[in-house]
């Protein structure tokens, strides 16, 4: 049965498993390559969400909105 397992892999190749792994015989792997990196600065991700903000309050700030997601405000 299919497992995922996450991991690190350096600039040479080597991979580090962020967790035990263990296997009865050889596998087969499948590596996917993702774009951020564990412990990649985040300031890019809190940069994009300060410059949508503005756009994204036009959608929130509409009695639509408030109507639709009144079930998960607290009573008052």
């Amino acid at each position: 049965m299919p497992k995922t397992v996450e991991a690190v892999v350096d600039e040479h190749g080597h991979i580090r498993l962020l967790e035990p792994l263990t296997l009865h015989a050889s596998q087969r792997v499948l590596i996917t390559v993702l774009e951020d990196e564990p412990g990649a600065d985040t300031r890019d991700v809190s940069e994009m969400a300060l410059l949508s903000e503005d756009t994204l309050a036009e959608d929130w700030d509409q009695k639509e909105e408030d109507e639709a997601w009144k079930h998960l405000q607290p009573e008052q």
